[in-house]
């Protein structure tokens, strides 16, 4: 038995283009155009929708990366809280050198990273996008009333996003 190659059928659509183009109607070579136009105009769709999908992917990988540690990084602020408020209740003396030594190696390490402390808000005026109220307190002058009083907690940067806002008590007017 000799192998003989079978030639593939032609698709439908193929037969009917050459079917309308044997016939010669007058309108075909028209349709043909037009099917050709609207073929460019979805290949040019198809191209658009590719470049958007291509561009907010790249976005989204980056804006992964920039902030892939944060998680940790969130879980390892209250330490850092831990080593300010045990700075603050040691005197002078080698516990005191050795625990600033493990801090500032722990900031380094961590501003490496891409964190920012937020600058000191005492005094400013309460911002709802950087900062969470714990509480209101009476205005010790006139002049505080609406703004920050005590930072209990403060707000961290990672990248230009923030990470946790500055935990701060405010002063009101007394009523």
């Amino acid at each position: 038995m000799e192998d003989t190659p079978t030639m593939p059928e032609p698709h439908e659509e193929e037969v009917r283009l050459n079917s309308e183009l044997e016939e010669g109607t007058p309108g075909t070579e028209r349709d043909v155009e037009a099917e050709i136009q609207e073929l460019k105009d979805q290949n040019l769709r198809l191209y658009a929708e590719f470049e958007n999908f291509r561009r907010r992917n790249a976005r989204e990988r980056l804006e992964l990366i920039s902030t892939a540690g944060e998680k940790v990084i969130k879980s390892v602020l209250p330490v850092l809280d831990d080593f300010d408020r045990a700075l603050k209740a040691l005197g002078e003396g080698p516990e005191r050198q050795g625990l600033e030594l493990i801090q500032t190696k722990l900031v380094s390490a961590l501003k490496a990273e891409g964190l920012k402390p937020m600058d000191s808000t005492i005094g400013q005026s309460f911002d709802v996008e950087r900062m969470e109220a714990i509480t209101n307190i009476p205005a010790p002058a006139p002049e505080l009333a609406g703004c920050v009083v005590d930072e209990l907690e403060k707000g961290y940067l990672l990248g230009d996003k923030i990470i946790r806002y500055a935990k701060v008590v405010v002063g009101q007017t007394a009523e």
